[in-house]
């Protein structure tokens, strides 16, 4: 069972499902990553799914016209309760019902804006989804001003912890964000694994209660940081 809360700080290893070996990682929560290709991506989960024992996070291609498809998909292959991740504004009709009736934990994305952040977690709650299933990603840039503003959006958040629609856990990719600049792709590996530890550090304080990482060797540092 997965067991998420406004208390929790937990370190999600994201790699590509084709990955092996999937259980040597040290991870609080494996988050598989699929591509677009939808019978690809089925046909692999149903066949690593056996020879995993962590708690998984599903997370689709970041396409919205593929995982309103994908992810439903996978949640009828799953055999134990997930992390659904992500549901958009495009895509939250399609994916919270077999969420719901899986008894999934999903992760709501908006852009960075706390109105659009309760919106969608109405929206969803609307449709029948349990608040405490929901984990909200209110988006972050990797580094410079899209990094201060989305962790500002973090910060704003945990503030409003009298608004039920609001306090809520948050899950931050400010990690993966982070790899996507230029001064980690071209710095070097080192530099890389630094920046991303800063970017998820920063996250952490800001008020995450999940973290996503590239990197495995980062794993035991932030568990040091918690």
């Amino acid at each position: 069972m997965i067991n998420v809360n406004n208390k929790s700080k937990l370190i999600a290893l994201n790699i590509n499902a084709d990955n092996q070996p999937l259980n040597k990682v040290d991870c609080d929560i494996l988050a598989l990553k699929f591509d677009e290709n939808i019978e690809k991506s089925k046909e692999l989960f149903k066949n690593i799914l056996p020879k995993i024992n962590k708690p998984l996070m599903l997370c689709g291609c970041g396409k919205d016209d593929a995982d309103r498809i994908l992810l439903p998909e996978l949640v009828k292959i799953a055999d134990r309760e997930c992390i659904i991740s992500y549901v958009t504004e495009k895509t939250y009709k399609d994916i919270i019902p077999p969420v719901i009736q899986g008894g999934h934990h999903v992760v709501l994305k908006t852009p960075i804006d706390i109105n659009l952040a309760k919106e969608l977690n109405i929206l969803c709650i609307d449709m029948g989804l349990d608040k405490s299933k929901i984990l909200m990603n209110t988006d972050i840039g990797g580094l410079g001003y899209g990094y201060e503003y989305g962790y500002s959006i973090m910060e704003k958040i945990r503030l409003e912890s009298e608004d039920e629609y609001l306090n809520l856990p948050l899950i931050s990719e400010a990690g993966l964000e982070s790899l996507k600049t230029k001064e980690a792709k071209y710095g070097g590996e080192k530099r890389a694994r630094m920046i991303e530890l800063t970017a998820v550090s920063g996250a952490l304080a800001a008020g995450a209660n999940v973290v996503v990482v590239k990197n495995p060797d980062n794993v035991g540092v932030i568990r040091g940081l918690l």
